[in-house]
Parts: structure tokens; C-alpha cells; sequence
């Protein structure tokens, strides 16, 4: 009797023992699914029977099996970061409507209308700048020339004498000579030097004011490139503002991405004529210094001829008085 008592007793124990690791099990699941991706906890470990040698067998071999369930979940997601885009560990999208709008982009998606305008501007800065290339050679080449003309003449005595000096050369100067000497000849016979000197002085003027309008040509053109190009980008300008306004009100909508490409067309043209009249008025005050130092040049170039006829009508003059007198 007391054996089988004591065979019941060890039964029922060793039941206990394996229905507690099971238990445990299932409490721990539910703390796996609630927090994803943490270590699941440890089985509380059953309590040893010095009768049941084989109660944690079960609980070696059961526990691993809801270890890859847990492990199996996916990690969370860090907040504000869509699900897609930290799996895949794509970049979120941005928006690529402000990087096209290069100017080359802007000219080609513009109105006719501002592009004929921006290409009018950078027609007429082209221009600048060969007028500005051109007069630079012109203008260097005319000075020297008249400078070594006028050291050349010097210390002559003579219209024939200085006309000699300076050769075949092609100057003012050399004109100025001519001049001189025509009226001289034309004027042979006529005793009044005040008469020849006067006539003499409106040929020099003559050909001093044919020198500054041949030096000054191309000046004009900077002049109205530097003063019409600001308005006339500012046409441009006007014209894109006004169809972008136009779209901005069939679109129903003042979203940035909208608005800006129209505006930054009609602002490109603005600059186009920034760039073709600043270059054009500061190249205009630069010739005007250098045209007015050469004229200066001219004008000391009559001065020696019209010396240089008072001198042989004085000889001419004085040399037949003497004549007379004697």
C-alpha cells in the first residue's frame, strides 16, 4: 500500500515538472510579439526533483524552438522613415525641377518673344566687344604713328623740308602739310599773309574735324548699346513675368515649382542686358579719353603746320621787300 502511494506521488511530480517549462514558454511569446527584435527572456527554471532525473530534457529540447520565431521578426523601422526606404535603404525622392534651370535651360524654355531679346542682347554685347577689339588696334596704331610724325618735323624749317621728313607716310600730319603748301601755291602773287593764313587755318580745320568723326566712329554704337540694352532686357523681362502670371492663373496653383521657371526666364533677360550695356558704357568712357588725348595729338599737328607756313611766307614775303628795297 505504502508503495504504490509513493509510485503515485512521484508521478504527479514529474508531471508538474514537465508542464512547467511549457508554461513559461507560453508566457514568454506573447512578450516576444509585443517587443520585436529584443532578446527573449530565459525560462524560469523548474524546479529540481531528486526523483525525476528526466524532467529538463524536455525543457532543453523545447526552448530553442521559439528562439528563431523571435529572432525571425523584423527589426523596427527608426521613426519618420518609411518602411520601403529602410529596407531597401533607398534615399527618399527629391525634387529635380530647380536643378534644370540652367540658363541654357531657361533660353530654351522661354517665350519668342524674350528669346529673340536675349539673343538681340548677346548680338549686340559681340558687337561691343569687336568694337572694343578694333578701335583698341586702331586707336594704339594712329598715336604712335602720329607721334614719331610729329618728332619727325621737329626741327624742320621748311613746309618742303618737313614733308621730306615724313616721306610717303600716310598721317593727318602729312595732310595738314599738303594743305599748307596747296594754299601756298594757290595764293602766289598775293602780297597778304593774313589772308593765306586764314584760308590755310579752314583747311586745318577741315581736316582736323574729318580726323575726329573717322576716330569716333564705332563710339556711337557703344553709346546706344550701353544706354537701350538695360530697357531693352527689361522688355524681356516684363514680357516673361507677364506669361508666367498668365500660367500661375490657368494652373490655379502659386506653388513654387510653378511660378519659379517662368520668373527666372523673364530674369535672365534682365541679365543678358546687364551684360551687353555694363561693358559698353565703361568701353565708351574709355575712348572718350583716349579719342580726346589723340585729337589733342591733331590738334598740335595743325599747330606745327600752320608755324611752318608762317615761317616760308615770311621768308617769301621778306625776301622780296628786300628786293624792293633795294
Amino acid at each position: 500500500m505504502n508503495t504504490s502511494l509513493v509510485r503515485a506521488v512521484v508521478l504527479v511530480l514529474a508531471m508538474q515538472s514537465l508542464s512547467s517549462p511549457l508554461l513559461a514558454q507560453q508566457q514568454a511569446a506573447p512578450a516576444a510579439r509585443v517587443a520585436p527584435g529584443s532578446q527573449p527572456l530565459a525560462a524560469p527554471t523548474p524546479p529540481t526533483v531528486p526523483s525525476a532525473q528526466s524532467a529538463p530534457a524536455p525543457a532543453a529540447t523545447s526552448a530553442p524552438a521559439f528562439a528563431p520565431a523571435a529572432a525571425s521578426q523584423p527589426a523596427p523601422s527608426p521613426a519618420g522613415v518609411p518602411a520601403t526606404a529602410a529596407g531597401s535603404g533607398a534615399r527618399p525622392l527629391k525634387s529635380t525641377g530647380l536643378r534644370e534651370l540652367s540658363p541654357w535651360s531657361m533660353f530654351l524654355a522661354a517665350d519668342v518673344i524674350v528669346k529673340a531679346v536675349m539673343v538681340g542682347l548677346a548680338f549686340a554685347s559681340l558687337v561691343t566687344w569687336t568694337v572694343f577689339i578694333a578701335k583698341m588696334i586702331e586707336l594704339s596704331f594712329v598715336r604712335r604713328k602720329l607721334r614719331t610724325a610729329l618728332a619727325r618735323i621737329r626741327d624742320a624749317r621748311s613746309l618742303a623740308e618737313a614733308q621730306f621728313s615724313l616721306g610717303a607716310k600716310d598721317s593727318v600730319l602729312s595732310a595738314l602739310l599738303a594743305a599748307a603748301m596747296g594754299e601756298a601755291r594757290l595764293s602766289a602773287g598775293i602780297s597778304s599773309d593774313e589772308g593765306i593764313k586764314e584760308r590755310a587755318a579752314s583747311s586745318f580745320a577741315e581736316i582736323v574735324r574729318a580726323e575726329g568723326r573717322r576716330i569716333r566712329t564705332g563710339m556711337g554704337l557703344l553709346a546706344s548699346i550701353g544706354a537701350t540694352s538695360p530697357f531693352v532686357g527689361l522688355f524681356g523681362t516684363v514680357w516673361g513675368i507677364m506669361n508666367s502670371f498668365i500660367g500661375i492663373s490657368k494652373s490655379q496653383t502659386t506653388n513654387l515649382a510653378v511660378v519659379a521657371p517662368g520668373i527666372a526666364e523673364a530674369l535672365l533677360a534682365t541679365a543678358f542686358g546687364l551684360v551687353a550695356a555694363i561693358p559698353a558704357v565703361i568701353i565708351y568712357n574709355h575712348f572718350a579719353r583716349v579719342t580726346k588725348g589723340y585729337l589733342e595729338l591733331v590738334g598740335r599737328s595743325s599747330g606745327a603746320a600752320a608755324r611752318l607756313l608762317s615761317r616760308d611766307l615770311d621768308r617769301t614775303h621778306g625776301g622780296a621787300h628786300s628786293r624792293a628795297a633795294e
